[in-house]
């Protein structure tokens, strides 16, 4: 391989000079000088790079900063917080098999495991966050391999007993997959609780500017694949001649399974420039989730007060039913509030409209804050059955509390509440 792509792979400057921005290589492919070194690195990719489909130095110094901030081995990131989804959970599933997921996740989520993993064979098992150990053991099947869960549900709030999923899948010798994306490594560090693999939507918080689409998946390296429930990850891989991923690679073998084989196969990797925004991004995350939560609690009290409101949904209230989880598992309980209008349906969608700071938007934690209808809007696609195990209520309205100054965004609220009926 060249030398000037060799030092772009290493992260090495020859000038030793370090730049203040982070450099983009826009390239889809790299150059070798003979046909014995592709031969070599198609053998074992982990060598250098190929080609930027498995991987790109601009998005791999992301995927390490990422890495390091939640504390694990490697990170892969992908086009979207769902390609994220589905690579983490099919690195470990095939046909025939099952998992456990929390029934209180983003509507997307439930989307994509109740209809289409369902398609290809995988059954998804839903069980209540506040569930019990005996009724998540109950849940298990022979052909379990993971369980799921989100620190902070989206929308419904409510925060993961990340100790007790784990210790549960662990018996059962499966790892806990935990999305991480409301809190971010921020407020939470869910490896530090037992989980073992950790994904975000970084088009969320990391991005926080609502600039670029991607998502991420982090291995804690902590799992012990070797007990004979993952043959993809111990056995050989006969598309790599052979490669046993947990012999050549330890600690790093999930990770490096998706980069090699799903990542080369579905071929969802982000381009250099949206790995650069996101880094700018990462760059300033841990001065914003701390207004984040500042500027969510102010808001949240001003609700849990006013006449038009049925019920506040924030797990940093003393009168949240997860505010004891929260305390143990979060350093804050970030930006997001659910709240449930008076009046229902009709009248969660007068407010929202009558709305003149916040944006009405399929979006959630962004610099600006805006305003969401799920049973109307993201969950729009579950039926009431669906809508009530996910804990969405026709008048529940979720708010995205931005950075603008807190006294405007309650203004704004108040405007919303002068047309509720």
């Amino acid at each position: 391989m060249r030398d000037e792509t060799k030092c772009l792979h290493a992260g090495y400057n020859p000038k030793n000079t370090e730049p203040r921005v982070m450099p983009i290589v826009q390239s889809t492919t790299y150059v070798y000088d003979s046909t014995e070194e592709v031969a070599a690195v198609f053998d074992e990719p982990t060598k250098s790079l190929i080609y930027s489909r498995f991987g790109n130095p601009t998005v791999m110094v992301v995927e390490r900063k990422i890495a390091e901030l939640e504390g694990g081995v490697g990170a892969l990131c992908t086009t979207s917080g769902q390609a994220a989804t589905l690579l983490a959970i099919i690195n470990l599933c095939s046909a025939g098999d099952s998992f456990i997921s929390t029934s209180e996740i983003y509507g997307g989520s439930i989307n994509l495991f109740s209809i289409t993993l369902k398609r290809f064979g995988i059954e998804c098992i839903y069980v209540k966050s506040d569930a019990s150990e005996d009724e998540i053991h109950a849940a298990f099947r022979p052909n379990t391999k993971l369980v799921f869960g989100e620190t902070l549900a989206n929308p419904a709030l409510t925060v993961l007993d990340i100790e007790k999923f784990a210790r549960v899948a662990h018996e059962h010798n499966v790892p806990l997959i935990v999305d991480n994306t409301f809190a971010t490594p921020i407020l939470c560090k869910p490896f530090e609780f037992g989980a073992d693999i950790v994904i975000h939507s970084t088009s969320k918080y990391m991005d926080g500017h609502a600039v670029q689409i991607g998502g991420v998946i982090v291995d804690s390296g902590n799992f012990d694949w070797t007990s004979g429930n993952f043959p993809d990850i111990t056995g050989p891989d006969e598309s790599y001649h052979g490669i046993s991923y947990i012999e050549n690679y330890g600690k790093s073998a999930y990770i490096i399974k998706a980069r090699m084989q799903l990542m080369r196969d579905f071929g969802v990797y982000p381009a250099a420039h949206s790995a650069f925004l996101l880094n700018l991004g990462l760059e300033t995350l841990a001065v914003r989730m701390k207004q984040y939560c500042e500027n969510a609690m102010a808001v949240a009290r001003y609700l849990q007060n006013s006449e038009y409101v049925e019920k506040v949904i924030y797990p940093g209230l003393e009168t949240d039913a997860c505010y004891a989880k929260a305390q143990k598992y979060l350093k804050g309980a970030s930006g997001v509030i659910t709240f449930v209008i008076k009046g229902g349906k009709e009248n969660a969608i007068r407010f929202m409209n009558a709305l003149e700071l916040a944006s009405n938007e399929v979006h959630v934690a962004d610099i600006r804050t805006c305003v969401l209808h799920p049973a109307s809007e993201t969950h729009r696609q579950l039926n009431d059955e669906q809508l009530k195990a996910a804990g969405i209520h026709p008048g529940m309205v979720r708010v995205s509390v931005g950075l603008e100054n807190v006294d405007d965004i309650i203004e704004d609220l108040m405007k919303g509440f002068k047309v509720v009926k």
